[in-house]
């Protein structure tokens, strides 16, 4: 009896140090404050790679969002409903929001959260552009949403009828009316509530596994963007991509204007090729790219012709609207502000104008070096021209040729240069002094 009693002790505390050993983890955390784009789904995918990797007991997305393009989005929401690992997607801090998209990767989670005094909702699709849609397209767009909506939400048990409202109605919820209609599952103010409200607590999984979830005391562990992701996350700002491909352009000019000069090209190609990347990305209008080269065509034109600003006012016209028009998103935070295009297309078109008519007045000058540089000027004749002699000239001695004989010690003027051998005329006053002279 007293062996099988050790017995049963040590079977105990083996079960015990095992159920140990599996409740131990970390919980991988990544912060989502921006809208839903190309980066935010690389992101996500790989913190969902990197918590499976780690075996962590849960990822913790944080998400702010005033929504994104859908395309991202389904991706995002495919990644949430394969994972391994449990999703927790918690709206935070108060005041955020997870709009349009975000409600929909919300709605995704095994655990949707939200903290006091944030709100979610408003997912209507919108069209590209924020344009009118005809019924018939609309009518689509909005079933595919919905259908895609209905689907995710009633694998995770919450309330279909009202999550379709935000979508067909584009309704949006506080988080309390969310809690109340059983949108999501927990509000709470910080990271360590939500942890203790789902001590012990049990979630059914997309795939209807069953999982029991103890996170309180396990250490949490952020997870950042790697370089690349920020830079491109930065670049993924429409606005930030429509000031470099203009600057960019800007510099390129430059540079044509002024071959040689290496430091304008280098930085233009560097800028554009980076533009470039970001508009791969974005969904962008080929047309609005057309708009902004023709604005420095106009610049340009109205450098050449003085229109008195007419071509130039036409260029910053044509400048903002290519800059306005540039991304076709779904959400004004995906689009370029006005401000910044007006900020961008009055210098860039001032300073355009003015370099062109620099480069314009150059060209129309006389050239005052090298050969070409001698055409016009006044020599003084070395020995008689009759009609070849020498010349002195800006400190040299040429071989001249003159249309009619000159003495020695007289000025005459170049009028062509072949090889190392002058052309040239008696100055006026040597030619009425010759005139004179025969008379």
């Amino acid at each position: 009896m007293k062996v099988l009693s050790v017995s049963r002790i040590f079977s105990s505390l083996l079960l015990f140090a095992a159920l140990t050993v599996l409740s131990s983890g970390e919980v991988l955390k990544i912060v989502v404050n921006d809208a839903i784009h190309p980066i935010t789904d690389e992101y996500i995918g790989r913190a969902i790679a990197e918590a499976e990797h780690n075996k962590d007991q849960a990822l913790l997305i944080e998400i702010n969002t005033p929504g994104g393009l859908l395309e991202s989005t389904r991706d995002i929401i495919e990644k949430i409903l394969a994972s391994p690992v449990p999703v927790i997607i918690y709206v935070t801090p108060s005041g955020s929001r997870a709009a349009s998209a975000g409600f929909f990767i919300l709605e995704s989670a095994d655990v949707a959260a939200m903290a006091p005094g944030t709100n979610t909702g408003a997912a209507h699709p919108v069209s590209l552009g924020g344009g009118k849609m005809d019924d018939t397209m609309k009518e689509k767009i909005e079933n595919d949403s919905a259908a895609l909506m209905r689907s995710v939400v009633s694998k995770r048990g919450r309330n279909v009828e009202i999550a379709e409202t935000a979508v067909r109605q584009s309704k949006s919820f506080t988080d309390q009316e969310a809690l109340s209609q059983k949108l999501i599952d927990y509000v709470a103010p910080s990271e360590d509530d939500l942890f203790k409200q789902l001590q012990g607590k049990q979630v059914k999984r997309f795939n209807g596994q069953t999982i029991t979830i103890n996170l309180v005391g396990d250490p949490v562990r952020p997870f950042d963007m790697t370089l690349k992701q920020h830079i491109l996350g930065y670049l993924m700002d429409p606005n930030i991509a429509f000031i470099l491909f203009a600057v960019g352009a800007l510099a390129l000019y430059v540079e044509f204007n002024h071959p040689g000069a290496v430091v304008p090209g280098t930085v233009g190609v560097v800028f554009i090729l980076l533009a470039v990347f970001a508009f791969n990305l974005l969904p962008v209008r080929f047309a609005a790219i057309v708009l902004i080269l023709a604005s420095f065509a106009l610049f340009a034109l109205e450098a050449k012709f003085a229109t008195h600003g007419v071509l130039a006012i036409g260029g910053i016209v044509t400048l903002t609207l290519g800059g306005l028009l540039l991304v076709d998103a779904p959400i004004p935070e995906m689009r370029v502000h006005l401000l910044t295009a007006l900020a961008v297309s009055i210098p860039l078109g001032l300073i355009t104008v003015f370099l062109m008519s620099i480069a314009l007045k150059a060209r129309h000058n006389k050239v005052v070096t090298g050969v070409q540089g001698l055409i016009g000027e006044i020599g003084l004749t070395q020995s008689a021209l009759s009609p070849q002699g020498k010349v002195f000239i800006h400190g040299e001695l040429w071989d001249a040729i003159s249309s009619a004989n000159v003495p020695a010690g007289q000025p005459v003027v170049v009028r062509q240069v072949k090889g190392l051998q002058l052309s040239v005329d008696p100055a006026p006053n040597t030619q009425r002094n010759l005139q004179t002279t025969q008379v």
